[in-house]
């Protein structure tokens, strides 16, 4: 998703190096999102324009904060994403191909402006079309990514339970033998050695 993809532009080491970046500042990582996503790169973004996609990104992770816990988005954010979504005005037209037809929306407007209003509609559809509480911040504290927990029962702790849920049941393991080590006879949980 456009908007998920957006917000791991905020990237920190989810092993716990301490490592984070801004991938916004490194250099092709705009165009490469943007050529995934089939929009076109509007040119290297200006200070400016760079600031604006850091703000709504900021204004996006904030929604999702108060929303983890149960809480109103702030009207503040919710401003910011409606500034975004002003940067893309469009209009709509209906187009055919192989019989079918599909409505198409086209941007009036050009730069990084339009952009910002796509990844601001990508995140109000998530917020309007889906189901807003389950939007999850992953609970390895290295991580924090921002992801939309899919599962049945809305039981997803990790943005991804491969990468992120298997180190921190290493961790915990680990912790365990050496807390056992040290003095307690505590046993460790089979789920925890099998996996």
């Amino acid at each position: 998703m456009l908007w998920d993809d957006f917000m791991k532009s905020d990237y920190h080491d989810w092993r716990g190096t301490g490592h984070s970046e801004d991938r916004l500042d490194k250099p092709g990582w705009l165009e490469q999102w943007l050529a995934i996503h089939n929009l076109p790169y509007p040119g290297a973004p200006s200070t400016k324009e760079l600031d604006e996609l850091r703000w709504l990104r900021g204004h996006m992770r904030r929604i999702v904060q108060k929303l983890t816990v149960h809480e109103s988005a702030d009207p503040a954010d919710l401003e910011g994403l409606n500034r975004a979504l002003s940067g893309g005005p469009m209009y709509l037209r209906i187009a055919e191909s192989d019989s079918d037809f599909r409505l198409e929306s086209i941007p009036l407007q050009a730069g990084w402006s339009r952009i910002g209003a796509e990844v601001a509609t990508s995140f109000g559809r998530i917020l309007t079309d889906c189901e807003p509480s389950r939007l999850r911040i992953c609970e390895n504290s290295d991580c924090l990514a921002v992801y939309y927990d899919e599962t049945r029962n809305r039981s997803k702790r990790f943005c991804d339970d491969k990468l992120c849920g298997n180190l921190l049941k290493v961790r915990r393991f680990r912790a365990r033998q050496k807390a056992a080590k040290a003095g307690g006879s505590s046993i460790p949980e089979v789920s925890d050695i099998i996996q």
